[in-house]
């Protein structure tokens, strides 16, 4: 007898998106190639990045914006693009990681081990450069 081998599924994004909405995300196109997931609070900018789908961010909802946790050394806050930080609760941290790794594993990406182990800070601002986050290299002054 001869064996075969199965092809490979191919999946592309809005099949990715339906098996999100399979799995209780609200889903919402935002654009060509890019779409939000929703639940329970939490939302994720996805982007189609040809055979996989890529996270550009999650975070918790603020209003109709997506605040991305961010570290600030004394309190862990989320904030939004304008601006808007608001401190971040046990709650909203644990709903958080649950949502992150539920949408890894719907979308058939790979969750890290540090990743695994509880929520991980899109921004860290606690050190005393200026700007490190932003992309632009710190300027020193010598005197």
């Amino acid at each position: 007898m001869f064996f075969r081998r199965e092809k490979p599924a191919v999946h592309t994004f809005d099949s990715r998106l339906g098996d999100l909405r399979g799995k209780g995300f609200s889903v919402a196109p935002k654009g060509a190639g890019t779409a939000v997931a929703l639940r329970d609070g939490c939302a994720a900018v996805l982007k189609d990045a040809g055979a996989t789908v890529e996270i550009e961010k999650t975070g918790v909802l603020i209003g109709n914006a997506i605040g991305v946790l961010t570290h600030g050394g004394y309190q862990v806050y989320f904030e939004t693009s304008a601006g808007e930080r608001r401190a971040g609760t046990a709650a909203q941290l644990k709903a958080l990681h649950a949502f992150d790794e539920d949408l890894r594993e719907a979308l058939g990406l790979t969750s890290l081990y540090n990743e695994g182990l509880g929520t991980t800070n899109g921004r860290h601002l606690y050190d005393r450069v200026r700007d490190r986050d932003q992309g632009k290299k710190p300027v020193f002054s010598v005197r």
